[in-house]
C-alpha cells in the first residue's frame, strides 16, 4: 500500500487553490451589494496570497467574465459549476508520496453533514476537477471530511475535534479507531490529537459543527497556535480553555495561546473571530483581521513563530460572516518534494 503523507502547510507550495463565491441557492439570503461584498472579501484574500504565490480560482460559468475584472492580473482560472466557494472544504488534500510526487485525497463532501441550508452536487466533484488540473492522482477516502477538519504537523500528527470526525450527518458508523485508521492511510497521521469541540458560533447557520482550524492550528513542528478567549462572557472562554488544556497535557508542544478580538458580538450572536484561521504561504502568513485593538497583538505573535515570514492582514470579517476565514477559502497545492 502507497504510503501517503500531508505536509505541514509551511512547506513549499506550487500554488493557492481557491473558488470564486457563485450567484445562487447558497447566496440567495444576500442582495446584490452583498453578494458583492462578499466577493470582494474573497478577492482581498487572493490579492494578498498572490503577493507571496501563485493564485488559481475556479469559477462558475457564469461568473467567468465578470470576475477577471475583480482580480489581479496573473490568477488563473478554472471553470466548474459550483455551489458555494469553500475550497478548504470541497477541495482536495494533497499528499505526498514516497518519491515525493504528488497526490490528491477527495473526500467525501456532504455539505458539512448535510445541513439543511447547503447544496453540494457541484462542490462534491471539485476535488477531481482540481486534481485534474494539477494533474495529479486522486485517492479516493469513504470518509467524509474536509480540509478545514484537519491540521498536520507534517511528522504524522494531525489536530481534529471530536464533533467534525464523529458527527452524525457526516460518519454515522464510525469509531474514532476507524477515523484514526483513515486518517493514517490517507494523510500519515497516524497520531491524532483528540480536542473536544469547536468554537460557539460554529455551531449555529452556516457553521461547520467545529472545524479545527478555527481553534488550534500547528506553527511549526514544536508550536501550536491556539484560540483564547480571555472574556467569561463569551461560552467560548470555556470552550477554549479546555482546549488549551488538552493541547498542554500532551506536553510534546509549546503551545502559544492567541488572543481572541475583544468584540464579543455581532448582529446574530457570539462571533467566532479568530485568528487561528490563518494561511501560511511561501514567504508570508495572510493573517484574519477585524478592525480591533487585538489585531496587532495577533500580528505579533505570529511575526514571532513565523519570523522568515512577512505577516499580512486581510479584514476577515465579511468572510466569517459567511462562515469561515482566510483558512477556509484557501487550499495549498505543496510542491513535489526531490
Amino acid at each position: 500500500m502507497t504510503r501517503w503523507t500531508m505536509p505541514a502547510e509551511w512547506e513549499p507550495h506550487t500554488r493557492t487553490w481557491m473558488a470564486w463565491p457563485p450567484s445562487g441557492p447558497t447566496s440567495a439570503d444576500l442582495d446584490e451589494a452583498g453578494l458583492a461584498n462578499v466577493r470582494s472579501a474573497w478577492a482581498a484574500v487572493a490579492r494578498a496570497v498572490a503577493h507571496f504565490e501563485p493564485v488559481t480560482m475556479v469559477v462558475d460559468p457564469a461568473d467567468i467574465d465578470a470576475v477577471r475584472d475583480l482580480l489581479p492580473t496573473g490568477v488563473d482560472f478554472v471553470v466548474a459549476p459550483l455551489d458555494d466557494a469553500w475550497m478548504r472544504d470541497m477541495g482536495p488534500t494533497f499528499v505526498h508520496g514516497p518519491d515525493g510526487s504528488l497526490a490528491a485525497i477527495d473526500w467525501v463532501f456532504n455539505g458539512w453533514g448535510a445541513q439543511e441550508w447547503a447544496r453540494w452536487g457541484n462542490d462534491e466533484r471539485i476535488a477531481g476537477v482540481v486534481a485534474a488540473a494539477a494533474d495529479v492522482p486522486v485517492v479516493t477516502s469513504p470518509m467524509v471530511n474536509e480540509g478545514g477538519g484537519i491540521h498536520v504537523d507534517g511528522k504524522g500528527t494531525v489536530l481534529v475535534t471530536r464533533t467534525v470526525q464523529l458527527d452524525p450527518g457526516r460518519n454515522p458508523d464510525w469509531t474514532a479507531a476507524q477515523v484514526e485508521e483513515e486518517l493514517s492511510r490517507t494523510i500519515g497521521a497516524p497520531d491524532v490529537i483528540w480536542i473536544e469541540r469547536g468554537l460557539t458560533r460554529d455551531y449555529g447557520t452556516f457553521g461547520t459543527r467545529g472545524h479545527v482550524d478555527i481553534i488550534a492550528a500547528f506553527a511549526g513542528p514544536d508550536v501550536i497556535l491556539v484560540h483564547d478567549q480571555r472574556d467569561p462572557a463569551h461560552p467560548d472562554h470555556a470552550v477554549s480553555a479546555e482546549a488549551i488544556r488538552t493541547l498542554q497535557e500532551c506536553g510534546r508542544w509549546r503551545v502559544v495561546p492567541v488572543p481572541a478580538p475583544t468584540v464579543l458580538r455581532d448582529d446574530n450572536g457570539w462571533v467566532d473571530y479568530s485568528y487561528i484561521n490563518h494561511y501560511v504561504c511561501n514567504g508570508g502568513v495572510v493573517l484574519c483581521a477585524f478592525d480591533d485593538p487585538n489585531d496587532e497583538v495577533a500580528r505579533q505573535i505570529l511575526s514571532d513563530v513565523y519570523p522568515d515570514r512577512e505577516v499580512v492582514l486581510v479584514d476577515s470579517r465579511t468572510i466569517f460572516s459567511r462562515g469561515g476565514g482566510v483558512h477556509c477559502i484557501t487550499q495549498q497545492e505543496p510542491a513535489p518534494r526531490p
